[in-house]
């Protein structure tokens, strides 16, 4: 990449959301973590609720949209913390590490421009071999990885 800093910066990322690989596969509760860890302390609603200054319905009412997806994350540091823990959250990069998106997305960007360029020249009769696009799609997805341009995500 030219740009090392920008280098670095992925390399700081993606050793940083390593950390949350192993938690990639972890089931949640069909009820949310809210209620299993208040379940599992024993801890009522009324309970939680004291502790978080509002009503059982409205504990009931966070443990549902906690379930449903729809709390929000300041609410959800709130309810842990009322039980005594900390909210830890994470995200995991679907292709195993930021580097290998971008080479992924490098990779498809630089197939649609080179194939584009192909298919002109195939129909002014000076079609490439395949190990020729192929190499030029390696030659542009490298071109795109090192200069890390924006419209990459488009």
């Amino acid at each position: 990449m030219k740009d090392k800093k920008q280098h670095l910066l992925i390399e700081q990322v993606d050793k940083k959301l390593m950390v949350f690989k192993p938690a990639e596969n972890m089931l949640v509760p069909s009820k949310g973590w809210l209620n299993a860890v208040r379940t599992s302390l024993n801890m009522t609603l009324q309970q939680l609720g004291q502790r978080l200054k509002i009503t059982p319905q409205s504990v009931r009412d966070l443990e549902i949209r906690e379930a449903e997806g729809t709390i929000t994350i300041n609410r959800l540091r709130e309810a842990a913390m009322a039980m005594d823990l900390k909210l830890v959250y994470g995200l995991v990069p679907m292709d195993g590490s930021i580097d290998k998106k971008i080479e992924k997305k490098a990779t498809e960007v630089a197939r649609k421009i080179v194939l584009r360029t192909s298919d002109s020249m195939k129909l002014e009769d000076q079609e490439n071999s395949k190990e020729r696009i192929e190499k030029a799609i390696h030659e542009k997805a490298a071109e795109i990885i090192d200069e890390l341009p924006k419209y990459i995500w488009e």
